[in-house]
Parts: C-alpha cells; sequence; structure tokens
C-alpha cells in the first residue's frame, strides 16, 4: 500500500467516505490494485494508467487566467490527462504576476496556446488541447464529448451561457426524469481578491448558475449627467476620459483596451480632469480596472479556489469520495474560513426546471417597458440582454436581422394588452443563453 498522503493511495483503499454515500451520489467507486510501497512517479503514473476514469476523461477547463492556470497545473498533478483549455483572450503583461504559465515574451499571445504549449512540455503525461476563441462558437456536440467541465471564467454573462448550454444538453426518460448518462457536472470557481467560492453543479439535479443570479449583483453603472457634469469619484473621471474625451480625439479609432499607449492616455486624462475637480485616487491601476472591469485578483485566493475545483473533479471523476454539496465559500480576510453549504434549486428557475414564468401588466404597459422590465429586473429578474419576444401565433419583436427588427419595431409602442390576449404565453430569446433555449413568460393583465 503507497504511503498514506499520496494521492495513489485514495484510489487503491476502499474509501470510509465513498461518493455512493454522500448527498450527491453519481456512481460507486471501486478501487484499483497497487504494486509495492513505491511512491515513484512511475509508480503513480502506473496506477493512474490503470484507473480510466481520471486517465481517459474527457475535461474542458473554461478559461485559462488566473483561475485556470491553476486548473491546468492542478489537473496535470492529479492524472487527468486528457484537457482540452478554452479561452478568448490574450495575454497581457499586468498577468504576469499571477498567471505563472505565461512569459514576457508571451505578451499578445493566445492564453490557451501558450497555457497548453507549457503544461504540454513540463508535463509529457499531459494532452492539453487549446481552443482559443469565444464559448458561443462552439456548438452543443463539442461540449457534449466531456465528462466534466471546470470553469474558470469571470463573466457573469459567459458563465450564465455556458451553464444554460450544459442544463440543455440533459436528456429525459420515458418518466420524465434526467437521463444521468447526459448529465455533464460543471465545477465553477470564482474569484474576488481574498474571496473566492467552488461549487459543483450537476445540471437538472443541483441548483445551477441561474439558480444564484440574484447573488452577483449588476454590473456598476455611472448616470451619464454625473461623469460629464458633476464627477465625485475617481471612477467618474475615468469613465469620462474613455467615454467622452477618446471618441472626440480620436473618432476614427477604436479603443484598444490592451493598449499601454491608450491606457496610459486615457489615465493622464483622467488625472487632469481629477485635479481640475480636487478629486483624488485616479491610478493607472485603477484606470484599468475601470476600462477593463477587471476583478481584483490574488494568487493565493486563485490557488486555493483551483484546487478545491480540481479536487472535486477528481471525486466526481473517480467516485473515490463524497462530492461538494454543493457550494463552498472561502473568506480569507477572516482567516482560513470555509462556509460550505447546499444552495437551493429555485422552483422557476427558467433554465433548470423549464418551468414559465409568470408575470401580471398594467393593460397599459407597452411592449417597450416589458422589454427594459426583462433586461433591468423587477418583478422578474432575468437580467436579459437583447430580448425578442414571439407566440405561437406571431412575432412582436425581434432584435435580429435589421429588417425583421425594422418590422416589429412598431409593436414597441403599443400596449401588451393589444397586442396578446389575457393569459397567453410569450417565448422570449436572448444572447445570454445559447440559440435552442428558450424562455416561457404567462402575461395576464390587471382588471
Amino acid at each position: 500500500m503507497p504511503t498514506r498522503g499520496d494521492l495513489s493511495t485514495i484510489l487503491s483503499r476502499k474509501s470510509y467516505f465513498p461518493n455512493e454515500n454522500g448527498a450527491l451520489p453519481i456512481g460507486e467507486f471501486q478501487p484499483c490494485e497497487s504494486e509495492g510501497n513505491s511512491t515513484s512517479t512511475f509508480a503513480l503514473n502506473k496506477l493512474l494508467l490503470a484507473y480510466p476514469s481520471l486517465n481517459k476523461a474527457q475535461v474542458l477547463v473554461v478559461g485559462a487566467g488566473g483561475l485556470g492556470c491553476e486548473i491546468l497545473k492542478d489537473l496535470s498533478m492529479s492524472g487527468i490527462a486528457n484537457v482540452h483549455v478554452i479561452d478568448m483572450d490574450t495575454i497581457d503583461v499586468t498577468n504576469l504576476n499571477r498567471q505563472f504559465l505565461f512569459r514576457k515574451k508571451d505578451v499578445g499571445k493566445s492564453k490557451s496556446d501558450v497555457g497548453a504549449c507549457f503544461i504540454n512540455t513540463r508535463c509529457p503525461w499531459m494532452k492539453v488541447t487549446p481552443h482559443f476563441g469565444d464559448i458561443k462558437q462552439k456548438n452543443a456536440s463539442w461540449y457534449a464529448q466531456f465528462q466534466c467541465i471546470i470553469s474558470g471564467l469571470d463573466s457573469v454573462e459567459a458563465r450564465r451561457w455556458l451553464n444554460a448550454m450544459v442544463c440543455s444538453l440533459v436528456q429525459f426518460d420515458q418518466d420524465g426524469d434526467p437521463d444521468p448518462t447526459s448529465i455533464i457536472p460543471i465545477i465553477d470557481g470564482g474569484s474576488e481578491a481574498f474571496k473566492g467560492q467552488a461549487r459543483v453543479i450537476l445540471p437538472r439535479i443541483t441548483s445551477c448558475f441561474e439558480c444564484s443570479l440574484d447573488a452577483f449583483p449588476p454590473q456598476k453603472m455611472f448616470p451619464m449627467c454625473t461623469i460629464a457634469e458633476t464627477p465625485r469619484l475617481p471612477e467618474h473621471c475615468i469613465s469620462y476620459a474613455f467615454m467622452l474625451e477618446w471618441p472626440k480625439v480620436f473618432p476614427d479609432k477604436k479603443l484598444d483596451k490592451d493598449s499601454p499607449e491608450d491606457m496610459e492616455w486615457v489615465y493622464k486624462v483622467a488625472l487632469e480632469r481629477a485635479n481640475k475637480y480636487n478629486i483624488s485616487g485616479v491610478t493607472y491601476m485603477l484606470t484599468m480596472g475601470v476600462v477593463k472591469n477587471i476583478i481584483p485578483a490574488v494568487a493565493s485566493t486563485n490557488a486555493i479556489i483551483a484546487a478545491a475545483c480540481v479536487n472535486e473533479a477528481v471525486k466526481i471523476l473517480s467516485f473515490c469520495s463524497e462530492s461538494l454539496n454543493n457550494y463552498m465559500m472561502y473568506m480569507g480576510t477572516t482567516g482560513l474560513y470555509n462556509h460550505t453549504f447546499v444552495y437551493e434549486r429555485k422552483e422557476d428557475c427558467p433554465v433548470c426546471t423549464s418551468s414559465v414564468q409568470k408575470i401580471t401588466l398594467p393593460k397599459s404597459f407597452s411592449l417597450n417597458q416589458l422589454i427594459q422590465m426583462l433586461i433591468d429586473g423587477g418583478a422578474i429578474n432575468l437580467r436579459l440582454k437583447q430580448p425578442s419576444i414571439t407566440t405561437n401565433k406571431k412575432t412582436l419583436y425581434m432584435q435580429k436581422p435589421p429588417s425583421l427588427e425594422k418590422a416589429t419595431r412598431p409593436n414597441l409602442d403599443k400596449a401588451v394588452s393589444l397586442l396578446i390576449d389575457d393569459g397567453e404565453e410569450l417565448t422570449i430569446t436572448d444572447p445570454v443563453f445559447p440559440g435552442g433555449t428558450s424562455l416561457g413568460l404567462l402575461v395576464s393583465f390587471e382588471q
């Protein structure tokens, strides 16, 4: 038996906490045989080769940034050899202090390409396949090939889309129960400064990312009148520089957020405006944070959250221990404190329950007001981006193509009560969700 603490120890002995005994059982653990007491790399690799659920599993890592680099490193040390990584970003010089798979010579290159090359070179037993591009460019069959997806995204919108895509892959039997073979677990990680979270999502079984949308406040926006006329914060000055001044000075040039020269110009203009209004706090780093909407990152937090995510991946693929049920929070500012709890599933979640939302509107409520409600939240907190609305009889409003948008635009000023019957169901599509996903909204009117 290998020495205690080795991964091969866990895989080759009877588990006292097997997956099948946990709150989220997805498989039965079968330990494999080990040879002797050796804990050498050769012996461990040989054992892992004998454990196909790890060695042959196809795992997708979404995001190759701060969390993604740590996740790729941890996977390479855990016997999970067949990995795909997808990211649409290129390497910026500001990434180098914590995203350790990159070097100065890599600035401007694809994060997924460089990260995969580094891991494959340093760890020859790994086969990391990079994909440089937007996750929305991949279709459902591409995502269906994976046995586990680990998300290291820093965008709420991208996480919502990925969650909806994987939920849409679940198939149901004749009794209406989810088919276990079609369920692809999502392990979602996120970090912000000294706080972080890791969660396990079993689509259509546990709560999904959309169920917890209320826990993510909408992105903070500043009124344009405040930015232009009465700035009070350093963020107001920075927003003024890149939203108002840049288009005036460079009308034919789009601001390149990855260009040091462009960012230096924004910083200087913002600093000049801050000095004019006696506002302190404008720095180059804050300028980058406001322009790029950067989430503060701490390397140690990324390491902790990535380790938690990969730990869950090992448990899900090998069934060697009970899975997290289902949400873990790390709060580094108050010490090494981890809070684990069950994030409950929303009964009316538009993604994982496929239930029809219900709303009551005044008879004078216009279609444009309804669309704004779907975007801003309110009676139903859907927080959509560009909703298109149809019924089973007609199209009320379509965002695209331009010809159809123009044809349905006159409906925006009409009352919804004039366009549909009381109790009629609307079908809503939006770029936040994959193309095949639509939401049902049952509308009734005040009497």
